[in-house]
């Protein structure tokens, strides 16, 4: 069994509601056992569909169906088999 864990704990105020539907797009698109411990998303099975850069992908379709791609990104984490979701660096204008 494969356990994969998605640290979400950039999302602030508004966005902090979506980690619920992420637990949800991630039980649809990999068919496995997804919970959330706060801001941490896990999500466990057997197969492909589990591996680091199918989940890696398929977050960044979470993030880019919900527009989000301009303020976040994915991102490994040290922790084997953990990923994170980092909000981006905006370069400052002149």
């Amino acid at each position: 069994m494969v356990e994969m864990k998605v640290d979400a704990s950039e999302f602030k105020g508004d966005e902090a509601k979506l980690v619920d539907k992420l637990v949800e797009f991630l039980k649809e698109k990999t068919s496995g056992d997804t919970s959330s411990d706060g801001k941490v998303v896990t999500v466990k099975g057997e197969g492909e569909a589990l591996s680091k850069k199918y989940i890696r992908i398929t977050i960044k379709k979470f993030l880019h169906k919900h527009e989000l791609t301009e303020t976040f990104r994915v991102i490994a984490d040290e922790e084997e088999n953990t990923l994170k979701i980092k909000q981006r660096k905006l370069a400052e204008e002149d």
